[in-house]
Order: C-alpha cells, then sequence, then structure tokens
C-alpha cells in the first residue's frame, strides 16, 4: 500500500472548499488519509455515522476532488474507526469479505437496509434551544436518558423545516453512542409502506416483521404519509402493539397532529395520543440568531452578530431556509475570496443570482387561502362538497401544483385523501376560471404573492386579506 500523501489530502480539502463549500464541514479536518491501495485511495473517520454519512452523501464531491488533484483515475473509500485496510485484519490475518464485515456493522449499530441517512450535523449539541421547541427537546433527551421508560410514544409534529429531523436524528446519535448500542430503526413513512408492500408481493413478511420489530428503538419521519393507506395502516398498527408492548421504544414526526391527520384510523389516533405530543413552531428572531450562528459553525465559519442579525431579520420562516441562506453567504465569501461581514450578506441574500426566494410550503399556501375565504384546515381536508369549501380547497390545490414539487397523488391525501384525478380536475377548474375571469385572476396573484414570501404568521400576526374581488 502506497503511504498518503499528507499534501494531497490538503489539497483535496481545499479542493472541495473552493468547489462544493455547501456540503464541506468543520469535521472534515478530522479525516485521517491512511494511504492508496490499488486505485483506491482509503480514508478513515472516527465514528461510523460519519463513515456512513460520508460513503452514501459525499463520495462522488470526494472522487472529484482527488481526480482534480492528482490527475489520476483514483476513487476513494472511507473506513470506519474499526475497519482494517483492505486484505487485512486488526490481527494481521486475511480480511473477511466486504459484504461480511457491513453486515456485522449493521448488526453492531442497529443499522439495517432501507434506513435514512443520519447526518453527523444532527446532534443535540448543534440543536439551538428556544421556546419554540423546549418540550419536544426535553422530551427527546429524557427518552436518551432512559428509553420507553418516560414517553412512549414520543409524537412531535409542526411545519416544514422546523427541527423535526434534526431532533429524531439527535436522538439516534446520542443512543447509538452507547456502548453497547441498542439496535434501532430510522425510517421514512413512505419507506415503510414501500417495504411493506414488496414484503407483501415477494411474500416475505416474516422477514419484514423481523426488520421492524425485533428492535431497540423505532423511529418514522412523516408518519401522516399513513393517510389513505388502509393495508399499510393496519399493519403499522401491529408493529406499534408489537413494540409497546415489548417496552420498546417508538418516536414519530408528523406535519400535523394525530388528531388532524386526514383519514387516519381512530385506533393509531388514539396510540399515537397515548404518550406526549408536542408541536414544534417557528423560530422566534432571537433563536434564529443562534440558529444562524450554529450553521456557520458547522461549516467552519464565524458569522458576526451583524451579520447574524441581518440574516435572521431577511429569513422568518423555517430553520431550512436559514440555512440555505448561510450557504448562500458561504458561498458568496468563496467566489468572491472576500470576509464575511454585512455587505457580503447582503450581496448574498439581495443581488444577482444569489437572491434568496424562500421555498413554497403547503403552510404557507394553507395560511394565505384559510384567511382569504376564512375556513379552516379541517374543513378543507374534509368531505364537504359546499362550494364555500369546495372552491377554497381547489385554490389550494391548484397552488401546491403551481409551487410545490408534491405529486398529485402526495396533495389529494393531504386535502382529505382524495386521488390524483381529483386534484387535475381541481387544477383545471382553476386554471379556467382564472382565464375567463379577471378580478379572479387578481385574487390569485395575490395569494400566489403571499405564499412566495416568508409566512406572515411566524412571527404570530395574522395576515392581512387579500384585494377582494366582486365576483368572489
Amino acid at each position: 500500500m502506497a503511504k498518503p500523501d499528507h499534501v494531497v489530502w490538503h489539497d483535496v480539502l481545499s479542493y472541495l472548499r473552493g468547489h462544493h463549500p455547501d456540503m464541506c464541514r468543520q469535521w472534515f479536518e478530522e479525516i485521517d488519509p491512511v494511504g492508496i491501495e490499488g486505485g483506491v485511495y482509503l480514508a478513515r473517520v472516527d465514528q461510523s455515522v460519519r463513515q456512513r454519512y460520508l460513503h452514501r452523501q459525499c463520495t462522488p464531491q470526494f472522487t472529484d476532488a482527488l481526480q482534480a488533484v492528482t490527475g489520476r483515475l483514483v476513487s476513494i473509500r472511507f473506513l470506519g474507526p474499526d475497519d482494517a485496510p483492505p486484505g487485512v485484519t486488526h490481527n494481521g490475518s486475511r480480511e473477511e469479505s466486504a459484504s461480511s464485515t457491513t453486515h456485522a456493522a449493521h448488526r453492531s449499530t442497529g443499522y439495517r437496509p432501507g434506513a435514512l441517512v443520519i447526518s453527523p450535523d444532527y446532534t443535540f449539541e448543534n440543536f439551538i434551544v428556544g421556546p419554540e421547541n423546549r418540550l419536544a427537546h426535553a422530551a427527546a433527551l429524557s427518552i436518551c436518558a432512559n428509553p420507553a421508560r418516560t414517553y412512549n410514544p414520543l409524537f412531535v409534529h409542526g411545519g416544514v423545516g422546523l427541527g423535526k429531523t434534526h431532533l429524531l436524528q439527535a436522538v439516534c446519535l446520542r443512543l447509538l453512542a452507547r456502548t453497547p448500542p441498542p439496535v434501532i430503526y430510522y425510517v421514512s413513512c413512505e419507506e415503510f409502506g414501500t417495504q411493506f408492500m414488496d414484503a407483501v408481493q415477494a411474500g416475505q413478511m416474516s422477514e419484514f416483521r423481523h426488520r421492524f420489530r425485533d428492535v431497540d428503538v423505532l423511529l418514522i419521519d412523516d408518519i401522516h404519509f399513513l393517510t389513505k393507506r388502509e393495508r399499510t395502516q393496519e399493519e403499522f398498527f401491529h408493529t406499534f402493539n408489537a413494540l409497546f408492548q415489548s417496552d420498546k421504544q417508538i418516536i414519530l414526526s408528523s406535519d400535523a397532529a394525530p388528531n388532524e391527520i386526514p383519514d387516519l384510523e381512530e385506533r393509531l389516533v388514539s396510540r399515537f395520543q397515548s404518550g406526549l405530543v408536542v408541536q414544534m413552531q417557528p423560530p422566534c428572531y432571537d433563536t434564529r440568531i443562534q440558529i444562524v450562528k450554529q450553521k456557520a459553525k458547522i461549516r467552519g465559519m464565524e458569522f458576526g452578530d451583524e451579520v447574524a442579525a441581518y440574516i435572521a431579520a431577511k429569513v422568518t420562516s423555517n430553520i431550512r431556509e436559514l440555512e440555505g441562506a448561510v450557504v448562500r453567504v458561504h458561498m458568496q465569501h468563496v467566489a468572491d475570496g472576500l470576509p464575511i461581514d454585512l455587505g457580503l450578506a447582503r450581496t448574498a441574500l439581495e443581488t444577482g443570482p444569489a437572491t434568496v426566494r424562500p421555498e413554497v410550503t403547503i403552510a404557507n399556501i394553507i395560511d394565505a387561502v384559510v384567511s382569504y375565504y376564512g375556513v379552516k384546515l379541517t374543513d378543507l381536508q374534509s368531505k364537504r362538497r359546499q362550494k364555500s369549501i369546495a372552491h377554497p380547497r381547489q385554490v389550494c390545490m391548484y397552488l401546491a401544483r403551481q409551487h410545490t414539487r408534491f405529486s398529485l397523488e402526495e396533495i389529494g391525501g393531504y386535502f382529505g385523501g382524495r386521488d390524483h384525478t381529483t386534484v387535475m380536475h381541481a387544477v383545471k377548474t382553476i386554471i379556467k376560471r382564472r382565464n375567463a375571469d379577471g378580478d379572479f385572476g387578481r385574487v390569485l396573484e395575490a395569494l400566489e404573492d403571499r405564499v412566495r414570501a416568508p409566512s406572515p404568521m411566524t412571527n404570530g400576526t395574522p395576515p392581512t386579506r387579500p384585494p377582494t374581488a366582486s365576483a368572489m
């Protein structure tokens, strides 16, 4: 094995900072180059979670950097803290096959096929606690200290980008640091449904149930996607019962509270509410300032108070968009080679291609439509077909289709479990009326302007009504 050239590795990290600044992390400096074996550059990290994250999320970028710096057709392989170089184990004998080593690692850490990638960024230390999330944070810490003995299940709900995933992954990271680590399975609701249907078709339900029930902790993101899936709800009901009766910890996240998820069976609502249900709210100004500073620190930067305060005032909707603003400032800093100050931040967020445009979310759309039409979200998600409810529902579906990435099926599922043909009909109906009715067209424009802006509900002030139209 050729010994590593530390100058080359230093150049690789520099290349990444210049060409892939959005993915760079401060802890990349702790990666230890091992050497080159058969055209593969070996690098070791000190945590298995980091190894899996690098393998799944960063391999193409590191390979690009290595090839650019060395001028050779080399690839990269990340070794975990207990992995021996290829061909050799710690006792000097031949190494087991890569697959057997991987399977052993999965058994020891609870990492199983289909599990979501856990980001090393999402630790409790990096989680900024504020009045909006204090209860959820305290509950998660309590669970880590005593799984299945305090709050079981824990049901965390709130809008998009408010830190629910961060909190779930922080629990994973804290528990995996134990010796020995518990068996953890962390998946999305979509993945649960996909694996269930695949198991039914393949006649492998015994294996499926082993995968989800023989665990110490089950965490499922976006459980609201169980809506309108009767067979999947049935299977999850039995999975939940099996785990709960065995004193295993269950943690769920959702965009809505249990009793607000449309078409969710009452028995599941009851089970979800039997533990602790906590809501996470959009961060206030002071919390946003601390979040900006922490997101910058993770990337090896330091944002002064003036820069952090500017970003916190500029982006008010959610944490995900705050992080996007930090990335833009970072990229502007790399591109211009200038220090990070207020002027650079303004350039990054207000001018040219670096202008931040907040992501349109279902929450933005709901806030605007319910305010204008004077209806409730529960009405929009109900089966009621009165014109006073059906028309605002169609407007919501139209705006969701035009301004979000959700599929027809997902939009229909959110608004009362309707199928994709209902959404298509709603979109066509709104477009037809928009083209024929100028006043209604102006109402839609006002609503669209609002949903493109940061959610006006984040500061506790209700949105004002858009211009009215006589035709409405």
